[in-house]
């Protein structure tokens, strides 16, 4: 445990964003991990919702500096290659 008061405060605020950070993190897979499913399904409708929440989702983290921009854009790239190869009905 840290002596220096600020310090102490400063390892607390630490782990309140690192708890933070995790979550959206989190977020992130669990959107993507939907979209996978609805696209392996096959249903056209189910995976282009998810397709929007997932972009959504890895656009937020990259703007707040969680993911890279390179990595959030790769990201999305595989998602729009996944969702255009799912068959419309």
């Amino acid at each position: 445990m840290a002596n220096i008061k600020s310090s102490a405060k400063r390892a607390q605020l630490i782990e309140k964003t690192t708890a933070k950070n995790k979550a959206a993190k989190s977020l992130i897979k669990t959107n993507v991990k939907k979209f996978d499913a609805a696209a392996a399904a096959g249903d056209r409708k189910t995976a282009e919702s998810a397709y929007r929440t997932a972009v959504k989702t890895v656009d937020r983290a990259a703007t707040k500096g969680l993911i890279h921009r390179n990595k959030a854009a790769r990201r999305k790239s595989s998602l729009t290659r996944k969702l255009n190869n799912v068959p419309s009905k």
